[in-house]
């Protein structure tokens, strides 16, 4: 039986700002981008990976998410806490300068006592994109 990684969801408060960031900075194409009801969610990936997206959702879309929930994932998001991701680049110094002007930088490249090379940045709505040298 063959699984994949086909959609991985992160929450966005501003979807103008995180279009840009992930078409714009990133180079992500954009896949769908659909409205309804005063919410927008925006699927992205990289153009040579059409079977591997990212959705960009409202936060708290879900009808069952009472309101301290939404309080709380509100919280979470503004300090940067709530979501995250992990990316991987054949060339993490470049892809680092592209991102730094246009994320908050939480780590610059440095190679890490676990055997990897790896940059953080926080995108527009603070979800941690951890971006690693690939191997």
């Amino acid at each position: 039986m063959g699984i994949t990684v086909h959609a991985s969801f992160l929450p966005h408060d501003d979807p103008d700002a995180s279009l840009a960031f992930y078409r714009d900075a990133l180079g992500f194409e954009v896949r769908d981008d659909v409205g309804y009801d005063r919410m927008r969610w925006i699927t992205v990936g990289p153009a040579d990976q059409p079977g591997t997206s990212i959705v960009l959702e409202p936060p708290v879309s879900d009808p069952g998410v009472t309101d301290a929930e939404r309080r709380t994932v509100l919280e979470m998001m503004a300090k940067g806490t709530y979501a995250g991701i992990l990316l991987a680049t054949a060339d993490l110094d470049a892809t680092f300068a592209r991102l730094q002007d246009s994320a908050e930088v939480v780590q610059e490249p440095a190679d890490q006592p676990y055997g990897v090379r790896d940059c953080a940045v926080r995108d527009p709505a603070g979800n941690l994109l951890r971006i690693q040298q690939s191997r």
